[in-house]
């Protein structure tokens, strides 16, 4: 992946990843079923997502940007933050409980750090 995708979907990826974290981890100690946890995580990914998109898009115009980069722009950061959202909520539907929350932290510690890692990787070889 080119710097350029990975920097246009890093900032909403990561946005997902704490996102869920602090969802599932959230809710668990109100011990809440998952249907209620995964419903959570998809209100906010959808809800953040289309306010993000929005927003996105408006800088995106007002910068006047090439319609294709604005279109690209405006679709990718959804799409990454809901891929994000969905893995958290795999986790929660297949997992007990206390298992989805350790996994939920784990696997989002190991995303951000696997995102850190690609991004500083490609800024090297990009100077």
């Amino acid at each position: 992946m080119t710097l350029k995708r990975l920097h246009r979907i890093s900032f909403e990826t990561a946005a997902a990843i704490v996102t869920s974290m602090a969802l599932v981890t959230g809710l668990s100690a109100i011990k809440p079923s998952r249907s209620i946890v995964i419903a959570a995580l998809l209100i906010a990914a959808l809800a953040d997502n289309l306010s993000d998109a929005l927003s996105i898009h408006i800088y995106q115009e007002s910068e006047r940007l090439e319609r294709r980069e604005a279109f690209i722009g405006t679709t990718a950061d959804p799409a990454a933050r809901l891929l994000g959202c969905l893995t958290f909520a795999a986790l929660v539907a297949v997992l007990p409980s206390p298992l989805a929350v350790t996994a939920s932290i784990i696997c989002g510690t190991l995303l951000l750090m696997l995102l850190t890692y690609l991004l500083a990787r490609d800024a090297g070889s990009a100077s």
